[in-house]
């Protein structure tokens, strides 16, 4: 099936998923069609539901992840990083220069014209700031930056809650990142008021997509898919607003988790899964799912060897910096839904992800590893320099990619999963293998230790790193052609 017929395919059976159908919507023919609708809840599905609460919709965790305990008053190279944490850390022009995008910049294409829509719980007091001194350390233009709250007012900033500094973390890198990769792409960032209700990330995102304020959308948060959750209202306030936006042109991004093949039971620091399970929004299939690899550069951005699945599950020196014992479960998320089947777009890899949908769909640098900069200097941690990771960053990385695509192409490329798949199924130049890796996690939780076994890349697509990652100089203008 070809890109266009995929998407009619998938604007078809969208429209049929609406917030009253969607958890009925599952039939024996959806799933011979591979139709992007809702799945029958499997056993591992209803064993979270008695863990999590059931009718309890999965709350979104921003999944920045900071690498070491370190602060840099001034921004370090990778060199001093190495010596510091033995850990590079990589700035702009490396990450740049990885992806082959120095020649579009040099052109003139920079994401000019396009808007990413960048939406966060409560925001960060300090991001004007914290923007302009990234961009002035690093030589990138001051971007448009418009700040937005849809959903309602944000609660004032409060350092000692610790969600509120986890989210002021999380739209920092989201708003540095997508702005490293497409300087010349407006940024608005959509702060909602908390991050407990899914319909108030529904209602940001539906007025960024009825009102045309973005081309691209970037969501660097997720929830672990689990039982009936898929009937919340907020659940399905969700995939309609990812209706909306299919059916006007907006490509929707998602970060597929930090946990390997497992995640966090409900919230921040709660117990891991001991099983395999998926994130949301990431499942949803009108939802481009980023997962995670690890970048090995020299200090000017070149390749040392090839990308491979991100998992420091066993880097001893990744949880000496973060405080925590060997092992611990960090990696790219990956694996299959338990509430969508699969939709056409992955018929290509039905031998692989079987009659669900497969996440991710493609995946670039997030390991804790190989992290980037930031820099912030809202109160509750200390202003300065940080390395950070995680799929927050790859997300955000992707988002970039998509607006200079976009501006190649002239015009919003929308739902890109489609093309995705077309691209790896020609061998197209711009689609990099990712065959080297797994997302298996090995972690101690309550006195036992827990691996839960994940997927393995291979020469094509896995559940580990998607179709791969991507070469821009080939990829930009190939995906600009087949949008």
């Amino acid at each position: 099936m070809k890109v266009e017929a995929m998407r009619k395919h998938a604007r078809k059976i969208a429209t049929a998923l609406s917030a009253t159908a969607l958890a009925a919507a599952l039939s024996a023919a959806a799933l011979s069609a591979g139709a992007p609708s809702a799945g029958a809840l499997s056993a591992a599905g209803a064993g979270v539901t008695q863990a999590a609460g059931a009718g309890s919709g999965p709350r979104m965790i921003p999944g920045v992840l900071h690498v070491g305990n370190r602060t840099w008053e001034d921004a370090p190279t990778s060199a001093d990083c190495e010596q510091g944490e033995q850990l590079p850390c990589y700035d702009p022009a490396q990450i740049q220069q990885a992806y082959g995008l120095s020649g579009f910049y040099a052109q003139n294409t920079t994401g000019a014209g396009v808007s990413i829509a960048i939406v966060d719980s409560y925001g960060s007091p300090t991001v004007w700031n914290d923007l302009t001194t990234f961009d002035s350390q690093y030589g990138l233009p001051n971007p448009k930056l418009t700040i937005i709250h849809p959903a309602g007012r944000v609660p004032r900033y409060n350092a000692k809650n610790a969600d509120m500094v986890a989210w002021a973390g999380e739209t920092t890198l989201d708003v540095e990142w997508a702005h490293a990769i497409a300087p010349g792409a407006s940024i608005v960032l959509v702060e909602t008021p908390n991050d407990t209700s899914d319909s108030d990330f529904a209602r940001a995102e539906d007025y960024v997509i009825t009102h045309h304020l973005a081309s691209v959308i970037s969501q660097s948060w997720s929830g672990t898919e689990h039982g009936d959750s898929l009937k919340d209202p907020g659940v399905q306030a969700l995939h309609d607003a990812y209706v909306e936006a299919e059916r006007h042109h907006v490509t929707v991004l998602d970060a597929a988790g930090d946990n390997g093949a497992t995640n966090p039971s409900a919230n921040i620091g709660s117990p891991l899964l001991t099983f395999p399970n998926a994130s949301y929004p990431a499942t949803d299939p009108l939802v481009t799912a980023v997962g995670g690899t690890e970048l090995y550069l020299d200090d000017n951005g070149d390749h040392t060897s090839p990308d491979t699945v991100w998992n420091d599950t066993w880097n001893t020196a990744v949880n000496q910096a973060a405080g925590v014992s060997t092992p611990s479960a960090t990696a790219g998320g990956g694996g299959k839904s338990t509430w969508f089947a699969r939709p056409s777009y992955q018929n290509s890899v039905r031998q692989t992800v079987g009659a669900r949908r497969g996440v991710p769909d493609v995946s670039m640098n997030a390991a804790t590893s190989s992290p980037v900069l930031v820099y912030q200097s809202f109160s509750g941690e200390q202003a300065g320099w940080y390395p950070v990771a995680g799929t927050s960053e790859a997300t955000p990385l992707m988002a970039g990619i998509v607006a200079l695509a976009d501006q190649v192409a002239g015009h919003s490329l929308g739902f890109i999963n489609p093309a995705l798949y077309q691209l790896a199924a020609d061998h197209a130049q711009g689609i990099v293998l990712v065959t080297s890796g797994s997302n298996t996690v090995t972690f101690k939780q309550s006195g036992h230790k827990y691996t839960v076994r994940g997927f393995t890349a291979r020469k094509g697509y896995s559940r580990a790193a998607g179709v791969g990652t991507i070469d821009g100089q080939y990829f930009i203008p190939e995906l600009a052609r087949l949008g």
